[in-house]
């Protein structure tokens, strides 16, 4: 028995209708194709980071910052200030230094000006730095530079209404500072610190000192161990390049004047205490060939430890610095007192072997001649002295028994007038003995150093 749709019950239209839902349609779904390419696009954008305020109030979206302002048209003056906190070295050896200092931007980017009628200026951290144009001024000749970030990095933007803009840094900076070692320590340094944009010459960006000479500060405590600050100073110039053409370049120029006190004990005072100490041997009698010889090495031997400890000390130059001046000539006065007392014992030398060829040698216990006994026991020998003492010892060998004939009381006024006689003796043998050059090296020695000290220090100072 057939039925047809007419003639089917109710419920099991119902039925029907129950099980077969019809389909949930998105208001965002289409079977279009361009729905299909809707879709895509929105799901890559799903990941978007919704802009900051302070961006939207900047408007960064809407600009492309990797564009200096102005483009295309007349360069973008940049002004520069510089506060310097502090000198934190000076190396000669590395020829460089160190520096702390607060680097400042100041431009304009209309592209950052915002309507305000309550905030004057918006400042920012670093963050936003990384999503607009700044100037890309580095450092030239610069060894090793980084921007101090304890606690936070220590960058600060400030955006004006109208688009001003300032930048701030805290930055330390290793520059190299080419020194001049001729006149050292007796030298006053000149060194720089340059600034100038990387990428852009002077068709795009125009560096200047934003308040002029007012635009370089310092610190009133700044103070270093081996310097003087004598004065800081600001400039401006222009370098060029063959590839990339002309550029704006400022110059912070500082002066250092060196303190000579430390290098005068350390270094002077002591090369001449060496120098007057070899004059002693002049004073020596020229018999004490130990002590004269000992006290020439000794300070031949100080003096080179003195110029290797200032040399080791100092970069490896090709040209004569002021300190080898003064110690170089300073261990050639020492080294000339151990020749004069070279020549002196040479002299004598000869002059003891003309004496014992007119006299003959002597007979008894001293035939050994004087030379020899120099140069066995280390001390000079005078023949007319030896005689004397023979003479003298066969005499008290002729009176030995009259002597102990005498009486008590005659025994001592006889020895008191012996003494005196041999002290009288020692001394006239002490002047007899006394070469002449020794005597004229106690006057030249001494006059020539002390000129020598005069034109130096004049020179120098």
């Amino acid at each position: 028995m057939c039925f047809t749709e007419a003639d089917k019950p109710v419920s099991a239209i119902a039925q029907i209708n129950a099980n077969t839902k019809p389909p949930v349609r998105s208001p965002f779904i289409t079977t279009t194709p361009d729905s299909k390419r809707e879709i895509k696009m929105r799901k890559l954008d799903s990941t978007k980071v919704r802009p900051l305020k302070s961006e939207q109030l900047l408007r960064i979206e809407d600009h492309d910052f990797a564009l200096r302002p102005g483009f295309g048209g007349s360069p973008i003056p940049v002004g520069i200030d510089v506060q310097v906190e502090s000198i934190d070295s000076i190396s000669e050896v590395d020829m460089d230094f160190t520096m702390t200092l607060y680097l400042r931007h100041y431009w304009k980017d209309e592209r950052l000006s915002f309507r305000s009628t309550k905030n004057k200026s918006m400042t920012f951290d670093g963050r936003l730095i990384k999503k607009i144009w700044v100037p890309d001024v580095f450092f030239v000749h610069s060894k090793r530079s980084f921007i101090h970030d304890t606690t936070v990095e220590n960058v600060m933007l400030r955006v004006y209404p109208d688009g001003n803009v300032l930048f701030s840094l805290r930055i330390t900076v290793s520059a190299m500072c080419f020194m001049d070692f001729s006149r050292f320590p007796l030298d006053t340094q000149n060194c720089s610190l340059e600034l100038e944009s990387y990428a852009y010459n002077e068709d795009d960006l125009m560096l200047y000192w934003k308040h002029g000479n007012q635009s370089l500060s310092t610190d009133e405590h700044i103070s270093l161990s081996q310097f003087f600050i004598e004065e800081f100073s600001a400039s401006s110039g222009l370098a060029f390049y063959s590839s990339t053409g002309w550029y704006n370049r400022l110059f912070i120029n500082f002066a250092l004047r060196r303190h000579i006190f430390f290098f005068v004990l350390q270094s002077y005072f002591p090369a001449m205490l060496m120098v007057m100490l070899s004059w002693v041997s002049f004073w020596i009698d020229r018999r004490a060939v130990p002590a004269r010889v000992s006290l020439g090495i000794t300070t031949v031997l100080t003096m080179s430890t003195i110029i290797t400890g200032v040399s080791a000390s100092m970069p490896q130059v090709s040209y004569i610095k002021a300190v080898d001046v003064y110690l170089w000539i300073s261990f050639l006065f020492v080294f000339l007192s151990v020749i004069e007392y070279a020549a002196v014992n040479y002299l004598t030398t000869i002059e003891e072997r003309k004496q014992l060829k007119k006299r003959g040698k002597a007979s008894g216990m001293y035939s050994i001649d004087a030379v020899q006994a120099m140069a066995f026991d280390g001390c000079y020998h005078d023949p007319d002295v030896d005689m004397d003492l023979t003479s003298f010892s066969d005499r008290c060998e002729e009176n030995a028994t009259r002597a102990r004939a005498t009486s008590v009381s005659n025994v001592g006024p006889a020895r008191i007038k012996r003494k005196r006689s041999l002290k009288g003796n020692v001394g006239r043998i002490i002047l007899q003995n006394n070469h002449v050059i020794d005597t004229y090296s106690r006057i030249i020695f001494p006059s020539v150093y002390i000129v020598f000290n005069f034109f130096y220090w004049g020179l120098y100072i």
